[in-house]
């Protein structure tokens, strides 16, 4: 639910366009979210490893997709990665890249959307309805960065774009499958820079996740909210946010562990204290017709 995986049969991509991809590959991405989600928790390791990791799980079909030599066998594996294979935390997980993308193209928009809420903890408020749509102010614009820099003239898109275009700006290296990319079909080369929280400026998406690890206590925080959130089934309000501090705060200290997240969150006064279900009645009530056989 936090990223969206069941989104992920929401678009198909086009296979003249994406020939190598198949539902192998896909549900070849899910489990190596799966699996790397699950080895952060039973080795306890840092929530930092959310946004960049050494090492990510493949198969050969989705090594080969990735283009990652040295991975034989259909059996998913533990595979170290390096600097060269773009790869290394959710971010850069095919799962991920494919459900913020609409199957045909990539949006700085859309995915810049999805790392500031999932991610980074920022909530964006749906835009105006008095809003023009961004097609219409577009004409003579050659490429993403400016269409969308026609978008941020408008002073009442401005606000919630300078949040949510530079982390999807990060991401375009990545294209709608989650193949790594330096140029886009008609040839002009990918910009992936961009400034987070409007004071770290990154080239390229190893320089974003450097930025986002920079805020890693933020960052911690937004996820611990998430966690609890989840935990509680429902959003949370004003009243969490002092359990919310307490469990962000007990995660640091102890070096930003997933294990100790997991456990405040369970410990956390609103989780002790959430209404619970009450248990079906063995007993059918008073006025129901009882019958033999």
């Amino acid at each position: 639910e936090w990223l969206d995986l069941s989104l992920i049969n929401f678009t198909e991509p086009d296979p003249r366009l994406y020939r190598d991809f198949d539902i192998l590959v896909q549900q070849s991405m899910l489990d190596e979210t799966h699996a790397f989600l699950q080895t952060l928790v039973n080795e306890n390791l840092s929530v930092g490893n959310l946004i960049d990791s050494d090492f990510t799980f493949l198969n050969s079909r989705l090594a080969r997709f990735y283009q990652i030599d040295g991975v034989a066998g259909d059996e998913l594996q533990r595979v170290a990665l390096k600097p060269e294979h773009h790869r290394g935390g959710v971010l850069s997980h095919g799962a991920v890249l494919k459900v913020t993308a609409n199957g045909t193209t990539t949006s700085p928009v859309i995915r810049g959307l999805w790392v500031s809420e999932r991610l980074l903890g920022i909530h964006v408020p749906p835009p105006p309805e008095n809003v023009p749509a961004i097609e219409p102010d577009i004409r003579g614009a050659k490429s993403i960065r400016e269409m969308l820099a026609k978008h941020r003239a408008d002073a009442s898109c401005a606000s919630c774009h300078v949040k949510i275009d530079p982390p999807g700006f990060a991401l375009e290296n990545f294209d709608p499958v989650g193949r790594w990319r330096d140029s886009y079909e008609n040839g002009s080369a990918v910009d992936a820079s961009g400034v987070l929280f409007r004071r770290h400026s990154f080239k390229n998406v190893v320089e974003f996740k450097d930025a986002i690890l920079a805020e890693k206590d933020r960052f911690t925080r937004a996820f611990a909210g998430h966690m609890l959130s989840y935990a509680l089934g429902r959003g949370l309000t004003p009243a969490d946010s002092p359990a919310l501090d307490r469990i962000s705060a007990k995660t640091i200290t102890d070096g930003y562990r997933l294990q100790t997240l997991l456990h405040e969150v369970v410990q956390s006064a609103p989780f002790i204290n959430k209404p619970r279900q009450k248990k079906a009645s063995a007993e059918p009530p008073k006025n129901s017709i009882k019958t033999t056989r």
